[in-house]
């Protein structure tokens, strides 16, 4: 880590992931607080020799530099004591500390990557229950019982869904539910040997029933009981859980909702009848295109499947240890699932794909038997994939750790909608369309969402933290944004008092002939096209008055007729860009 990058974490990075001590004879113990907290939440960077003024406004003042005494002793002290009884585990190595001269003082650097999901709780002082931190926007603060217990339980690659409930059996078994799920079972797989098996061999053989080799009694498992379970037995020994569905799309004046699922005595709420009926509410309203494959009907696609990749996900992942809601909300504008519990990995990891590791292995199976995330470790590229298809906006995951829950938000709208450019003009008046696109859709974002943070720009942009950091207070700089500092987490929000400023554009910084563009439907083509870098007829048929592919055709030849636009075949389909 060089002069520049540090310079460039203390001018632009989250404190959320940046901690600075002074330091300067010695190691300080609370670097091994911060250490915990880094390792078990999303990772940092510890400096040492360096002092922050909080009450200073001026950020090029803020920090002050007091040189590290005998930084090489210092480090080897660090080295001495991290793989000492003092730690419980050291993830780091040599290239994660370093020495580094800024204005004449040595500054030590310590780079805590998250530590992997097998090796938490990181802990100190040979106590997990009292020794293991995590990181919030306040700070280091100390692990309830419950999040360590839930770590533990995390790191056991056997999942948590496996454990033998006893006095739990076969009576305890929503019938009408596990043989309607026998009947899919069935259908996706006929010639499946498990067919053939009692209804108790069956659900042995899935992981649902099991049987304690020491004393030779049988029962429910977790996956068993919550997937099949009656609701009354479910709730007894699950009184933690709820699941809940509403439907907020379509609302008359004075509802609060159009459609809600919970558990009010007509359904009996397991996982599998849970899912069996969200999903079709779901979907419905989805355009489905008319396919036939031989003379059988396909209505199937991405962004169907992608939903019920979504609700497997809510499922399988949750933490049915802690008390919690898995809940679906839909909206006009999308859908939002949340479950109780933390992400086993971190959100790139995830994005990536590849990668599946289920807290619940046994339901994950149960589902996929059925058709319900088929391939494990592919549920997210599945969705991102159906998503950028559709040109809407990048689906949100992410964790709030004081509220343990992990929250999947699928927005379907454009990343740039034409409402939206129009706000941005109306808004910021010229000085809107000398951003760059990164920044025009970082203000998209503030608008479509209410507010914007760091973290969701790095996954709408793909870019690491500091680089949107440079975006964002640039545009805190031009007053485009309002920030929110809560302790050392900050959220930005769009300045709607923004003064517009007196200037004009320049000729060349448009083309001459969009000057003269008279036609309502052809200024928003272009302007749509000039935020998200193209377009395709069916995107000109969502944003524009057009109802048709013909009508879109004409427009788009309109604009290429007087050298605006231009066609270019992307894949499959065309797409038209500034010419």
């Amino acid at each position: 880590m060089d002069r520049e990058t540090i310079l460039e974490l203390l001018r632009y990075g989250e404190k959320i992931n940046l901690e600075c001590k002074k330091a300067e004879s010695s190691v300080p113990n609370s670097v091994w607080e911060t250490y915990s907290s880094f390792a078990n939440t999303d990772g940092g960077v510890i400096l040492l020799g360096v002092e922050e003024n909080i009450k200073e406004k001026d950020l090029t003042k803020r920090f002050s530099f007091s040189s590290v005494r005998n930084p090489d002793q210092r480090i080897k002290d660090f080295w001495n004591t991290i793989n000492s009884n003092k730690v419980s585990r050291n993830i780091l190595v040599d290239a994660d500390v370093g020495v580094c001269k800024i204005n004449g003082a040595d500054i030590i650097w310590i780079d805590v990557p998250q530590a992997d999901y097998h090796d938490k709780p990181v802990y100190i002082n040979d106590n997990p229950m009292k020794g293991s931190f995590k990181r919030n926007h306040e700070g280091d603060y100390h692990c309830t019982d419950e999040e360590v217990k839930a770590m533990l339980r995390d790191a056991n690659d056997s999942g948590n869904d496996g454990g033998l409930l006893n006095g739990y059996t076969m009576d305890d078994i929503d019938l009408n539910a596990f043989h309607s799920y026998r009947i899919e079972f069935e259908h996706r797989n006929p010639e499946h040997i498990w067919n053939a098996n009692e209804d108790l061999t069956f659900l042995k053989n899935l992981g649902g029933y099991a049987i304690d080799r020491v004393t030779g009694k049988g029962g429910l498992t977790t996956a068993g009981l919550l997937m099949f379970g009656t609701g009354l037995a479910v709730r007894e020994r699950f009184d933690n859980i709820r699941m809940d569905y509403i439907d907020e799309s379509n609302l008359v004046p004075g509802s609060r909702w159009s459609d809600r699922l919970t558990y009010d005595g007509t359904w009996e709420n397991n996982l599998y009848n849970f899912m069996r009926q969200v999903v079709p509410r779901l979907v419905m309203g989805l355009k489905r295109p008319f396919r036939l494959e031989g003379m059988v009907r396909v209505d199937d696609t991405p962004v169907h499947k992608s939903i019920r990749e979504a609700v497997t996900n809510l499922i399988i992942h949750a933490d049915y240890m802690v008390t919690g809601v898995l809940k679906i909300r839909k909206l006009d504008t999308g859908f939002e699932f949340s479950n109780p519990g933390s992400l086993k990995l971190p959100v790139q990891t995830i994005y990536e794909g590849g990668h599946s590791v289920a807290r619940n292995p046994r339901i994950q199976t149960m589902f996929r038997m059925i058709g319900y995330g088929d391939n494990i470790g592919s549920g997210m590229p599945t969705i991102l994939g159906a998503w950028e298809s559709e040109n809407w906006r990048k689906p949100d995951l992410s964790q709030n750790e004081d509220l343990h829950l992990v929250e999947l938000k699928l927005w379907m709208t454009s990343l740039m909608p034409a409402e939206c450019i129009e706000y941005m003009q109306k808004l910021f008046g010229l000085s809107y369309a000398h951003l760059d696109r990164e920044s025009q859709l970082i203000l998209g974002t503030a608008y479509l969402e209410g507010t914007v943070t760091n973290i969701r720009m790095q996954t709408m942009l793909n870019r690491i933290g500091v680089e949107v950091w440079h975006s964002l207070s640039d545009l805190v700089d031009k007053k485009f944004l309002i920030p929110d500092k809560r302790g050392r987490w900050t959220t930005y929000a769009l300045n709607k008092g923004y003064e517009k400023q007196e200037e004009q554009l320049q000729l060349t910084d448009i083309p001459q002939q969009a000057v003269y563009l008279k036609n309502e439907t052809d200024k928003t083509i272009y302007d749509y096209i000039q935020a998200n870098g193209f377009i395709t007829v069916h995107q000109v048929v969502e944003i524009t008055r057009v109802t048709t592919t013909q009508g879109a055709n004409v427009a788009l030849g309109r604009l290429m007729k007087v050298g605006l636009v231009e066609k270019e075949q992307h894949g499959k389909q065309f797409i038209y860009r500034i010419k």
